[in-house]
């Protein structure tokens, strides 16, 4: 469960931590700025492990050194002590029932409680709080660092754009100089036969053969000409209706109407907002799952409730109905295909097979979704088999047989039986 905006607001109000708020309690909790990071570590070990944390949690609404849909937690620690942080964050409600005034006066200005993260270990909040200080100690990425990347997208997207222009000014030279060579030809031809029309000494059959005329009628009337004009037709009618038969069922592109709009570039895009806060299911079973509303309530009880599409949510929750999503993805009954054992066990990303979905405003199928795509797939994936003592024997038979790296292929990929019943 993600941290809420306020709980970010919270660490990122100075005032509360400089006066203590005028209770006792608080002031004791208020830390001094040399000692905030009291308890925090540097081990890189632990700074990735509170990164990956901070992903899971706290990713979907803030940021350490700029505001998404929360402000910065830069210098979170330095405002309450790390045990005070690591309490409240596990237990805000308790916090605020005690009578702290800090996080009573978080709770007066923002009214809502934060929900428990009570299913954190304290060394696991310890962990992303040690992330942050990382963080912050590297500070903000320095002004310089965007216009470059943008430039070498833009010298990347530039040099694609000079192959294809160059390519496509290559294919319209030869094609002006076949033209123009036929130009000649024709040309040559033409004063040939004007020269030779003045010679007195030709033959009868040269002379026949100078001054005739191509009979085009006679051409196109001709079985031969017949003949391949109709092998021509029934070849593309043929291939355009294997090609129609192929794809039934092929929902490439597809993107249907959803009964709430909902953008994907807006919420896994610009909030980063991570796939699997909402698709509670992609690492646990087959299904990925459809995020219920209540998902959606744990950031829009607080943001942009006056909004009418959140209102359509807050209707819906009333009345005690799911919100009727269409299905985008379909595989048909006999396929079989599970979402943990291709993203938790494989290690794969959500765009390998669903696109570059941070930057749909609509979700559509961007992938064939085929058996050819899918075997195609199995044949060209290595198997991740690292720190995964299940593949230890698979790996070791492998090299004995062949010196490339194993493949999906290799350990049962293409059998009939994988996905189909």
């Amino acid at each position: 469960m993600a941290l809420v905006v306020w709980c970010a607001l919270a660490f990122s109000v100075p005032t509360f931590a400089q006066d203590g708020g005028g209770d006792g309690g608080a002031a004791d909790s208020a830390p001094a700025a040399a000692s905030g990071a009291a308890g925090l570590s540097a081990d890189q070990a632990i700074i990735d492990q509170g990164k990956g944390l901070f992903d899971a949690n706290c990713k979907q609404c803030h940021a350490v050194h700029e505001k998404i849909v929360g402000p910065a937690l830069a210098k979170v620690y330095e405002r309450r002590t790390v045990p005070w942080l690591v309490n409240f964050i596990k237990y805000p409600q308790k916090t605020i029932e005690s009578g702290d005034a800090y996080a009573v006066a978080l709770y007066k200005e923002y009214q809502q409680y934060m929900p428990n993260h009570d299913f954190l270990k304290d060394d696991e909040v310890k962990a992303i709080l040690s992330w942050v200080q990382a963080e912050t100690i590297k500070g903000p990425a320095t002004a310089a660092t965007a216009p470059t990347a943008a430039g070498g997208d833009a010298a990347a997207a530039a040099g694609g754009s000079s192959n294809s222009g160059l390519l496509t000014a290559i294919v319209a030279g030869l094609a002006f100089l076949l033209i123009v060579t036929l130009a000649v030809l024709a040309l040559m031809a033409a004063t040939l036969s004007k020269y030779l029309k003045k010679e007195t000494n030709l033959s009868e059959e040269d002379q026949e053969l100078l001054n005739q005329r191509t009979d085009w009628a006679g051409i196109f009337k001709s079985q031969a000409f017949i003949g391949i004009t109709a092998f021509i037709f029934v070849a593309l009618v043929l291939k355009a209706t294997v090609e129609g038969l192929i794809t039934i069922g092929v929902q490439q592109g597809y993107a249907p109407t959803q009964p709430i709009p909902f953008s994907h570039k807006l919420h896994a895009g610009q909030y980063e907002i991570d796939c699997k806060y909402c698709h509670t299911g992609v690492e646990k079973g087959k299904s990925a799952n459809i995020p219920s509303a209540n998902i959606c309530m744990n950031c829009h009880n607080a943001i942009k409730t006056t909004s009418p599409i959140i209102q359509k949510i807050y209707e819906h929750i009333e009345k005690d109905e799911p919100i009727q999503w269409v299905r985008v993805h379909n595989l048909p009954d006999l396929a079989y295909f599970n979402h943990q054992q291709h993203v938790k066990v494989a290690g794969l990303d959500c765009e390998n097979c669903h696109g570059n979905i941070k930057e749909m405003e609509v979700v559509q199928q961007a992938s064939l979704l085929t058996m050819g795509w899918c075997i195609d797939c199995h044949r060209k994936t290595e198997v991740n088999a690292k720190d995964n003592a299940y593949y230890d024997n698979l790996v070791q038979l492998h090299a004995k047989s062949s010196k490339s790296p194993m493949k999906v292929e290799d350990i049962g990929g293409l059998e009939c039986a994988k996905c189909h019943y």
